[in-house]
């Protein structure tokens, strides 16, 4: 079966004046463009290529590698409108079509918005959205506290940063927690804080709790070093500073410190932390 906005393994059935056919188990078949072309091949070999439509709306192999497949959010430039609706680029020759009925707000040439890819079911073409929302769903949360996950930042604001997690959920940075500099577009790792009972999920970029206490130690354990053994930091310094230097909240900040004096890596100064 050929899946149009997927990767596949397919087989090299002959080479023709337009590029290469490959074929599936099941005898379909689609062409790979000869500029696409691996430089070594023979009839037989599996290659993995990306299908998508051409500008017939006929499925088609390339070997470059989009941005985003299918069922999937990316953070993409808009390259163009026009009376239809607005096209992204993803990384291929053949633009990534948003109408503006899936437009969130309406698109402007080279600005940036986070897209999800999907199959028109009535059309059978890959289309973009902007409508996020509606491909989110939090009444089955499918993480739990101390998770590690993937997040997509999609948006800014007073409260903090909203995020996409593991492409499946709505979650929330509360603004306070975060002390480091993110950006709508942004991919990182991050730790599940809290799942609520109304299922709204607390997201943090450091494990929460003592499970932060290691990785914050060794951090600041290499900072020290690079800094050559001295920081002008202690328990007693303006959460700011901390915040500037290190992007640790105090709190963080204090309990690795901590751990770090108990194991004797570290003494704490009037003026700072200095390493054994």
């Amino acid at each position: 079966m050929i899946n149009i906005g997927q990767y596949q393994t397919l087989t090299i059935l002959r080479e023709t004046d337009p590029g290469l056919y490959l074929g599936d188990e099941e005898e379909n078949e689609l062409l790979l463009p000869h500029k696409y072309k691996p430089e070594t091949f023979e009839i037989g070999d599996e290659i993995e290529v990306f299908v998508y439509l051409d500008n017939e709306e006929r499925p088609i192999a390339t070997t470059l590698e989009p941005y985003v497949i299918l069922n999937e959010f990316a953070y993409l430039v808009c390259s163009d409108v026009n009376k239809y609706g607005a096209f992204m680029d993803w990384g291929l020759e053949k633009q990534l079509f948003v109408p503006f009925k899936e437009q969130a707000r309406p698109m402007t040439v080279g600005s940036w918005y986070i897209v999800y890819l999907y199959l028109d079911d009535k059309t059978n073409r890959l289309v973009g959205s902007s409508k996020t929302n509606r491909f989110l769903d939090n009444s089955n949360v499918t993480v739990e506290k101390y998770d590690k996950v993937d997040i997509l930042v999609t948006h800014l604001t007073d409260k903090g940063a909203n995020v996409i997690v593991n492409g499946k959920h709505h979650g929330l940075i509360y603004i306070d927690e975060i002390f480091e500099d993110i950006r709508s577009g942004d991919r990182m790792k991050a730790y599940i804080k809290k799942v609520r009972e109304d299922n709204k999920i607390d997201v943090v970029l450091q494990a929460p709790g003592y499970r932060s206490i290691e990785p914050n130690a060794n951090y600041i354990l290499d900072e020290l070093k690079a800094a050559g053994g001295f920081l002008p930091l202690h328990d007693k310094s303006d959460p700011d500073s901390i915040k500037n230097e290190l992007g640790l909240s105090k709190k963080s900040f204090k309990k690795a410190i901590g751990s770090l004096y108990k194991d004797k890596q570290i003494i704490i100064k009037s003026d700072g932390i200095e390493l054994i």
